[in-house]
This record gives C-alpha cells, sequence and structure tokens, in this order.
C-alpha cells in the first residue's frame, strides 16, 4: 500500500470525488493532456518512486520542479488533499525507517528490489526502475499506481 501523488491545473482540486477521477482517468490516458501529472507514489519502508515521462522531457528530479512550483497547478494526494511543495519535496528526499530492512535475500528478490539509504527498500533497476536517485528516491517510468 501507498500514496499516489500529482500535480493538477487549478480546478480539478475543487470537483467532486466522482468527477475528479473520471476526469483523472481521461487525463492520465491521454499522452498530450497535461492536466494531471502523475508524480510518483509514496510507499512506507520504500525509497520515493518518482515517476519519468520521457515524453514530456521529466527525466529526473529538477525536471519535475517547474510543474510543482507552476501557481496554475496544485499537488495532491489521491485522497484528493493538497500538498504543498516543501511537503512534496520532503515526501520524496527526506525518507527513513527507523531499524534496518530484515528481509533474505530471497525476499528481496521476489520484490525486484535491494537495500537502499536510510534503512529503506530501494527498486532494482529494470522492471520500470530506470535508476536510482542521488537520495531516497528511485526514477520509475510507465504506468503504475
Amino acid at each position: 500500500m501507498g500514496t499516489n501523488y500529482y500535480t493538477v491545473k487549478r480546478g480539478f482540486e475543487d470537483l467532486e470525488p466522482g468527477d475528479f477521477w473520471d476526469r483523472m482517468r481521461a487525463a492520465l490516458d491521454d499522452p498530450e493532456n497535461d492536466d494531471i501529472l502523475h508524480i510518483g507514489k509514496s510507499s512506507g519502508g520504500w525509497c520515493f518512486s518518482l515517476h519519468i515521462i520521457p515524453d514530456r522531457g521529466i527525466t529526473d528530479i529538477t525536471k519535475w520542479v517547474p510543474y510543482l512550483l507552476d501557481k496554475d497547478r496544485v499537488i495532491i494526494n489521491e485522497y484528493c488533499e493538497t500538498i504543498t511543495y516543501e511537503k512534496m519535496l520532503e515526501t520524496i528526499t527526506n525518507r527513513m525507517r527507523p531499524d534496518p530492512c530484515t528481509w533474505t535475500p530471497e525476499k528481496y528478490h521476489q520484490n525486484y528490489a535491494e537495500p537502499g539509504p536510510n534503512n529503506l527498500v530501494r527498486h532494482s533497476v529494470g522492471r520500470g526502475c530506470v535508476r536510482h536517485g542521488e537520495g531516497t528516491w528511485d526514477y520509475v517510468e510507465g504506468n503504475f499506481s
């Protein structure tokens, strides 16, 4: 389980939940539509899965900054809660777990994972993970939730 984050054009956050999700699905299925962009997913104990979208030129964390700071956009989570830029950046870059992961090598292998920084688990490169981030995030491509 985890939480997905999006940047949306202003006005989307005011929609009723049913309308919001209908519009979101339509926007996410249309590569030309930038009304809603999936930032990534936060899962407890894991490095943040930062979504890269090469077709839009979003290939690393720095390329997300203009979208996250755009005054015509809002950052929200999948529960339609508004998130500040500072909180989003903190969620991506300042992750940790108090105790080391006790997974066996087999468990890491089954989850396409490996030990990461700050006692976190991180995605192994491949199967969507393009590369590891410079901190507590991984660059993940494709459609995921």
